[in-house]
């Protein structure tokens, strides 16, 4: 299957298909770890997880070792996880505090800000050896975005605000959901899948699979809101919603969920006692930044996706999630819980109670995900149908239940494959007027 037919865009018959290969092929795997994963900006980790000078987090970025530290002046930097001498890793504890790193397997030593210090027996190495060349690696970009942290490994790559573009919006509503800015909790959540990284990525803003898949979780909600005394149509899923891209395969599944909000409306899920502080932090929240500002942060659930494997929800609970390829059919997913600074241990407790609900390896959701997808590359190996078929809502104004994200995604992953980037790709941008919206909804959200 040649490059240009990995997708059939044809919108003018209000069709658009992926070639299962996609899925399938370790040719094609092999080639999109470079020309997807060496040369985007990928998620590392959050400026939350490095408190102190010598704080370090261990993560792999795509498939290659990594890890951050902050050094000794304050300054966060990221480090390939590789000794330049031999190739052992440096860092090999996940997280910790250190003044220094040192290879086990020939002591080099090297400080918090990747220099070499110490060797034994450096006169081994003869009057030309360069000392300098002993530092630790970094790789060829390194910025943040409100204390999210990216690398690049393309020297030549646009720099991470122009990459991100719409999508800082995103992550704007979640820092903003408290003055005293927000963490990324303590411990993760990690598991591997039997199915393609793409699999999940694709789940992560499709709509249409929530209600026949999670229907457990569904009824769980609404039995919780009747006993809370929410009356017989308490924690409904809504279905007002909007699925969208947002360009260079950026997108977002918007869907209008006020009952599971931890953030700024109550809801019988936290708790009688956490009505007046959630409502007063509701009206915080207008007075700092309006009420469609607020609307969007306290009754809107999101979905975000950050090209091509960062996922941020905004929903039940605030999560984020990095997925990883391990090989063509199996992805490695790795998730953390986001908390305000400021929360109160009762409200964090019930906010952990809620990701693990429905976020966790073991809760509602999750599993209900692993099974659909691994089911999904099991069926690939049947051979046909060859295509996918992701054109729902190509013909009209998009809904939470419609396609356009995924395929801003694919319409991207297809330009980098062909050789191309975000200027060759012709996205189907949908615009929201959130202010309309807030409007539409004020009745029904004040009635929640």
């Amino acid at each position: 299957m040649s490059d240009e037919l990995l997708i059939d865009d044809s919108p003018e018959r209000h069709t658009f298909r992926v070639h299962r290969s996609a899925m399938t092929s370790p040719e094609l795997y092999r080639r999109e770890l470079e020309t997807v994963f060496s040369r985007c900006w990928l998620y590392i980790g959050h400026d939350s997880e490095l408190p102190e000078p010598g704080s370090f987090v261990r993560r792999d970025v795509g498939t290659r070792p990594m890890f951050l530290a902050r050094g000794r002046d304050g300054v966060v930097r990221a480090f390939f996880n590789t000794c330049p001498h031999r190739g052992a890793t440096i860092c090999r504890q996940d997280r910790g505090v250190a003044r220094s790193f040192q290879c086990f397997y020939h002591a080099w030593t090297f400080s918090s800000e990747g220099k070499f210090l110490s060797g034994p027996d450096l006169d081994g190495f003869g009057p030309e050896w360069d000392r300098a060349a002993a530092d630790l690696s970094k790789p060829a970009q390194f910025d943040e975005y409100r204390g999210f942290y990216f690398v690049n490994f393309d020297p030549d790559a646009e720099p991470l605000a122009d990459y991100l573009g719409p999508a800082r919006e995103y992550i704007d509503l979640i820092i903003d959901q408290s003055e005293s800015g927000i963490r990324l909790v303590g411990g993760s959540q990690q598991y591997t899948m039997n199915a393609n990284w793409k699999l999940l990525v694709e789940n992560t803003v499709d709509g249409y699979h929530a209600a026949p898949l999670h229907t457990t979780y569904f009824k769980y909600v609404q039995t919780v809101a009747r006993r809370a005394g929410g009356g017989a149509k308490a924690g409904k899923q809504e279905a007002f919603g909007v699925c969208r891209g947002l360009g260079r395969g950026h997108a977002t599944l918007d869907i209008w969920r006020p009952y599971g909000r931890p953030v700024a409306r109550w809801s019988p899920l936290f708790g009688e006692d956490q009505r007046q502080p959630i409502e007063e932090r509701r009206r915080r929240l207008v007075e700092l930044h309006g009420p469609t500002k607020a609307f969007r942060i306290a009754e809107m659930t999101s979905n975000l996706l950050v090209y091509p494997n960062l996922v941020l929800n905004d929903g039940v609970a605030v999560t984020v999630r990095k997925i990883d390829p391990v090989a063509v059919d199996q992805l490695s997913s790795t998730a953390w819980a986001v908390a305000p600074n400021d929360e109160s241990p009762e409200m964090l407790a019930r906010r952990l109670d809620s990701f693990l609900t429905f976020y966790g390896p073991g809760g509602f959701a999750t599993p209900d995900d692993v099974e659909a997808l691994e089911s999904c590359q099991r069926g690939f190996t049947a051979g046909a149908p060859e295509w996918s078929d992701i054109s729902r809502g190509i013909h009209r104004e998009s809904t939470s239940l419609d396609e356009a994200g995924q395929r801003g995604f694919w319409r991207m992953w297809a330009a980098q494959m062909a050789g191309g980037g975000a200027a060759d790709v012709r996205d189907e941008l949908t615009a929201v007027d959130w202010d309309a919206m807030v409007a539409l909804h004020e009745g029904s959200a004040s009635a929640g």
